[in-house]
């Protein structure tokens, strides 16, 4: 089966139209990280760089090089903890959100 529209572009505007999704994936891509699942975490970060704020807005907003930008969220890429820090920082500001992280046990 092919799909027939590029999966980047519904993304990208199911995030304009549904601030709802575009809060889910970012709560999605930290969970992803925090539950030790960093590529995937990328990836989706990557999907909402490119759906938000963009590549160049981010890099003037973490005063890191886009091109740098790009390689940290590639599905190889190794951002420093600072570095995600700064990229989950400038998303959640375009997004107008903050997180609320709690710890739950499990049984």
């Amino acid at each position: 089966m092919t799909l027939t529209r590029d999966f980047k572009q519904t993304v990208t505007e199911r995030v304009v139209r549904d601030p709802a999704f575009a809060k889910a994936l970012l709560d999605e891509a930290a969970t992803l990280f925090l539950d030790g699942e960093p590529d995937a975490a990328r990836l989706i970060l990557r999907d909402l760089v490119n759906a938000t704020v963009g590549f160049e807005a981010l890099a003037e907003m973490t005063h890191k090089p886009s091109k740098s930008l790009h390689r940290m969220l590639s599905q190889r890429g190794n951002p420093s903890m600072d570095n995600l820090a700064a990229i989950f920082g400038a998303i959640k500001t375009g997004l107008k959100v903050n997180f609320d992280v709690r710890v739950v046990e499990i049984a």
